[in-house]
């Protein structure tokens, strides 16, 4: 049986269509959020933590912006995503600049499709 969704994830999932239509799923005994296939958000210990990356991250540290910090194996660990600004949470429209740049480092995480490789025939050679 799915999870019911938590009044906080449909609150969440509504804050971030800005950008397309969100997908919450269970993972790892909070949610998991994407668009387009894509994980832009996570929420974990009731709070809400867009996906963000090398480029966008000063953005996100100007804002006040928390990691997402968790403990693994005694050891402190903090994934690519932080906290939107407390008053994004309030409107999509607020919301919106920064869903666009958790889309946007989502986007950028995606791995390039591999080239297809050319099959030889037999007796050919590849210079030839």
């Amino acid at each position: 049986m799915a999870k019911p969704i938590d009044p906080f994830v449909a609150h969440a999932c509504e804050l971030l269509s800005g950008v397309g239509p969100c997908v919450a799923k269970p993972m790892f005994g909070g949610w998991g959020i994407s668009v387009d296939g894509m994980n832009i958000a996570i929420i974990a210990w009731e709070t809400l933590f867009l996906k963000t990356n090398a480029q966008t991250q000063p953005r996100w540290l100007a804002a006040g912006a928390e990691p997402f910090v968790y403990e693994a194996k005694g050891r402190r660990m903090q994934l690519h995503y932080h906290t939107p600004p407390a008053e994004a949470l309030e409107s999509p429209a607020l919301m919106l600049p920064w869903a666009r740049l958790a889309l946007e480092a989502a986007v950028a995480a995606r791995k390039p499709a591999r080239p297809a490789r050319k099959k030889l025939r037999a007796g050919s050679t590849r210079n030839g």
